[in-house]
């Protein structure tokens, strides 16, 4: 079981460079324990801008043994708006010094089921193991419905208990097709952190860290089995919660 942090930011503004930082210690860490790669997960939303930002300006950034994929991916060419491999393609990876073929796409061009699968085999093969790929990190975001990757409330892929990589072809947010990180998968990985942020996201953010009346929602399934688990909020979206929290001071390291 995780041992949960839940630290609360002013901003996010002070959140993001917070992240950067974590990131890069748990990339150090792994890399100087003899790991040969560190590898990555990333979500789109927020993530997005805040990793572009800050991630460039953490000093002596060393990304070639970095190994990245994406917790889930939207069913779109890589050059539609709605593809977070285009995102990041445009936005981070021109800016840091990660190798091409060490960023684990989708095949945009298969049927959903299909790229599913075939994301999983890329993910065995980049892992170099035929049981369940372990990541150092996945970043995760969590919309106002409570959904992370592309796991929504009541859907039956939270009950998937096999695959690494599923479809979905029904998702309630557009677009509808996509590919995710199943809940074993996420809760395989070593660390997991969670970022949210503003005041739309404070009733959600109660809910699933202090539970209440309703179904648990997908993001309070997120229990790594062995790994660390972060949850990174600013002030307004921590608003509501009454459970103690950490408040680091400017520049703190996590």
């Amino acid at each position: 079981m995780s041992c949960r942090r839940v630290v609360v930011f002013l901003s996010a503004a002070e959140l993001g460079p917070a992240l950067a930082q974590l990131v890069a210690s748990r990339a150090e860490k792994a890399l100087s324990s003899g790991a040969c790669s560190f590898s990555l997960g990333l979500s789109g939303g927020s993530l997005v801008s805040i990793l572009s930002k800050e991630l460039p300006a953490v000093p002596n950034l060393d990304c070639s043994r970095w190994l990245v994929g994406f917790c889930d991916e939207r069913l779109v060419p890589f050059d539609d708006p709605e593809s977070t491999y285009g995102l990041y393609k445009n936005q981070l990876f021109s800016k840091i010094n990660i190798p091409e073929d060490r960023v684990l796409a989708i095949d945009p061009s298969l049927p959903v089921s299909e790229c599913a699968d075939d994301y999983a085999c890329k993910l065995s093969k980049a892992f170099n193991t035929e049981q369940m790929p372990v990541f150092d990190m996945l970043l995760l975001g969590m919309g106002p419905d409570g959904h992370t990757c592309s796991l929504f409330p009541d859907h039956p892929l939270l009950q998937e208990s096999q695959k690494t990589v599923a479809p979905i072809s029904d998702s309630p947010k557009p677009p509808p097709q996509r590919v995710t990180l199943t809940l074993p998968m996420v809760n395989a990985a070593r660390c997991v952190v969670f970022v949210s942020t503003g005041g739309s996201k404070a009733p959600v953010l109660k809910q699933v860290l202090e539970g209440g009346e309703g179904p648990i929602l997908p993001a309070a399934l997120v229990t790594p089995t062995q790994g660390e688990l972060f949850w990174l909020v600013d002030e307004p979206a921590a608003a509501s919660l009454s459970l103690e929290v950490e408040r680091p001071g400017p520049g703190a390291k996590l």
